[in-house]
């Protein structure tokens, strides 16, 4: 951590802040006597010495002056979001979100009516948490306008001002404020309960939100390292049962401890088959084809008494590795190590005996009957039945 004890001495020193292409565009727009920072998530993971991966700038500038200055220093601008005060600035192939100091003028809860400001305070108050309302200048030096370098030291997550007010915003922070949490807040420390009470108090404000958006947010919470303790807020101020009526988060917790123990990387999509297995939650959060097919089937196989090489077999390894500590999480049994062994051997064995074996002794559809029920004398024999032992009762 770069925590000191003066904040006001505080410097950032990284490879993301001294990058040329990225004090390419400080220079343009600093040389005219605009202000410009590095904001959020970067600045809060690089107090925190954690991975930093997206860059956002903030200025006092408004949007078509970014651009005129920018491009006037040989740099592309793109007004992606210029009604909104975003713009992207493309320095040396790597592209830049920079966005004007705003302030709020109307909300309904989903989007925002702003105006434009040059008061780094103002646009620090329109922000969600105060760990996100950190700043810092071309060089690395922290800017602190509404004091949440203190949260950040004691990883608490806190509202900015009146959380309540701050939900009504943008209803979606409920849920933010959970995946924060799980990422960023000290187990320890606890949930801020004027931020439980607030996000209690404006449940039905979740409705308003596209299951788009909910999904996202619920997709990154699940792949936190360890989200079961936000699940169980979630659960405690009726978000979970208001965005999943069916889900049940005590399976949770004993599936991220086997996930560790062995070595297994966290997944969105096992992991919230541990919630529900319903088929409500493909359009509750909107899945995708793909990761409503892999719900789905991880499902239907819970209940049913295919073992780890069979699971393997037909579903492959990563498929059988998720049913197999789902089981284990769901039904409180003991998953056993020899499990990988089998899986192994199961995802690579191919049943000896094709349909072309067992033309033309069976054809139309006794041909798939028949070549099922050797496929499954094969498995049930452990996989050791031979192709000639097959066919000798299968014609």
């Amino acid at each position: 951590m770069y925590f000191t004890a003066d904040d006001r001495l505080m410097r950032l020193s990284a490879p993301w802040v001294e990058n040329a292409a990225t004090q390419a565009i400080f220079a343009a727009l600093t040389a005219a006597g605009q202000k410009v920072y590095f904001v959020g998530g970067c600045v809060r993971n690089g107090l925190l010495g954690l991975p930093v991966t997206d860059i956002d700038l903030a200025t006092d500038a408004v949007p078509q002056t970014v651009l005129s200055l920018c491009q006037g220093a040989g740099l592309k601008g793109i007004p992606t979001g210029i009604d909104h005060g975003t713009v992207t600035v493309v320095s040396q192939g790597q592209p830049h979100e920079i966005t004007t100091f705003r302030r709020d003028i109307a909300t309904d809860g989903r989007r925002a009516v702003v105006a434009f400001s040059n008061d780094i305070v103002e646009d620090a108050r329109r922000r969600d948490f105060t760990m996100n309302a950190l700043y810092a200048t071309p060089q690395g030096i922290v800017v602190d306008p509404l004091g949440g370098l203190t949260d950040l030291k004691a990883r608490r997550l806190r509202f900015i001002e009146d959380a309540s007010r701050r939900i009504q915003e943008d209803f979606l922070r409920s849920l933010r404020f959970f995946r924060f949490s799980a990422m960023y807040s000290d187990p320890e420390v606890g949930f801020d309960p004027t931020a439980l009470a607030a996000i209690a108090a404006n449940l039905e404000g979740l409705s308003s939100l596209s299951g788009e958006r909910v999904g996202s947010e619920m997709k990154k919470l699940l792949a936190a390292p360890d989200p079961a303790p936000a699940l169980a807020g979630m659960r405690a101020t009726g978000v979970l049962l208001k965005l999943l009526p069916a889900a049940d988060d005590r399976a949770l917790a004993p599936l991220v401890h086997l996930e560790v123990a062995q070595g297994v990387r966290a997944d969105p999509i096992r992991r919230l088959a541990a919630l529900t297995t319903g088929q409500e939650v493909i359009m509750a959060l909107r899945l995708s084809k793909a990761e409503a097919r892999r719900h789905a089937q991880i499902g239907a196989a819970l209940g049913n008494m295919q073992g780890p090489a069979e699971l393997a077999y037909r579903g492959g390894a990563a498929f059988a590795l998720d049913v197999c500590l789902l089981r284990a999480a769901l039904f409180e049994t003991h998953f056993d190590a020899t499990s990988h062994t089998l899986i192994a051997r199961g995802a690579a064995v191919v049943c000896p005996v094709k349909s072309a074996d067992l033309l033309p002794f069976v054809q139309g559809a006794a041909l798939g009957q028949a070549l099922r029920k050797c496929e499954a004398r094969w498995i049930a024999s452990d996989f050791q039945l031979t192709r000639a032992a097959l066919l000798r009762s299968a014609v």
